[in-house]
């Protein structure tokens, strides 16, 4: 059986691979740059290990990473996070021997670069927020008595390199021209790197989850986002499955067989209230909420595992909908959010206070706590509370 090593363990994503891939009996080996990890504390990682911080060390990470695949015969490699892919497939020639179920560097660009995907959405036909793009902080004034204040400001990836060091890169939601000329100067985000304003759209977040096999596409599974964290548009903390939008579907389809996709992908958009859907963004890795298709019935870490071993993946039957998965933790801090927000009025906030005092327990599992497999849960909490 091939041996996989799961990175950035802290991840909500890689607790749930690691807890789908060792159920079907493959060994898994976990790590991170902090000692205690969610996906590390699974009875289902056989080791975990330490390795430099990416974002500080990145060299260091690599090479780390290099001697760790070589010595415990690693067979598929999976990073989780924006930054650890891009490190790992820029040196993708220090893996010879190691399977990152990834195209190639630029395919993966093209998609996670939220400028880039725009403008290819666009020559697609496919409906994004109105848009302006911006090349350099100076060039912001042009565009200041345009913007319908409040904007959505956005970098253009996730991480940045920015005078030696990698930066985490935001998403804002500037009220006025003042804060965002603001979070622009002050940002590392927004100073030498193109990024983007874009119009608020009202609606609700809805994504398009897809396994490719070197450009044919082989499942598609959907979710609706039913809260977030900040409440105003974040990660989800409650979502729910549901059937896959044909519109969403041949959307997202457009985008990955433009770029001629391989592995996995989330395709997210913002469906309007007159049922116009708004592309935001691609992760082109394992997404936050990836527990709740598995819960449904399509198991993505396994099929691409078998993806990456060479064999065909098993059929997937049509899941179910109506499953919801909540993360708890996150949840309690949507809430927590919505009740400093001064912009809610009380009678919103008591309605959240009661959806969050009575979930659906028939048709609701926990992400992170299950009886089965309770360690990850209370390494969350410790964390938490610290």
């Amino acid at each position: 059986m091939k041996r996989v090593l799961v990175l950035d363990a802290s991840q909500r994503s890689a607790l749930a691979v690691t807890r789908s891939l060792g159920r079907q009996g493959v060994p898994v080996v976990t790590a991170d740059e902090s000692p205690v990890a969610l996906a590390g504390c699974s009875r289902h990682s056989n080791q975990f290990f330490l390795y430099p911080s990416p974002r500080l060390h990145p060299e260091r990470f690599v090479e780390v990473l290099a001697e760790l695949v070589q010595s415990h015969h690693i067979d598929i490699l999976l990073p989780m996070t924006e930054l650890t892919t891009t490190l790992l497939l820029t040196h993708r020639h220090d893996f010879p021997d190691t399977v990152m179920p990834f195209p190639e560097m630029s395919r993966v660009d093209d998609l996670a670069n939220k400028c880039t995907l725009m403008n290819t959405a666009e020559l697609l036909g496919i409906p994004v927020p109105r848009t302006w793009h911006i090349d350099t902080p100076e060039t912001l004034t042009k565009f200041r008595n345009e913007l319908p204040f409040p904007v959505v400001l956005k970098p253009g990836k996730s991480w940045l390199y920015y005078k030696n060091e990698w930066h985490r890169a935001s998403v804002r939601f500037p009220q006025n021209s003042r804060i965002l000329e603001q979070l622009v100067a002050s940002e590392p985000g927004f100073q030498a790197h193109p990024f983007m304003i874009q119009e608020c759209v009202p609606g609700e977040g809805q994504g398009i989850f897809a396994l490719y096999d070197h450009g044919k596409p082989l499942v598609f599974f959907a979710h609706r986002r039913l809260r977030e964290k900040p409440p105003r548009g974040g990660v989800s903390v409650l979502s729910e499955s549901a059937a896959a939008d044909s519109m969403l579907v041949a959307h997202a389809r457009a985008l990955l067989d433009h770029a001629g996709w391989h592995g996995i992908a989330m395709v997210e958009f913002k469906v309007a209230p007159d049922g116009t859907p708004h592309l935001m963004e691609v992760n082109t890795r394992f997404w936050g909420s990836l527990q709740l298709a598995i819960d449904a019935g399509v198991d993505f870490p396994c099929l691409l595992f078998q993806v990456a071993s060479g064999t065909t993946p098993d059929p997937v039957p049509d899941y179910r909908t109506g499953v919801r998965l909540r993360w708890l933790l996150g949840d309690l801090d949507s809430l927590y959010l919505t009740m400093r927000d001064r912009q809610y009025p009380l009678k919103k906030k008591l309605a959240a206070l009661m959806r969050f005092l009575t979930p659906a327990p028939f048709k609701t599992r926990h992400e992170v706590n299950r009886w089965n497999d309770i360690r990850p849960a209370w390494c969350e909490l410790k964390h938490y509370i610290k």
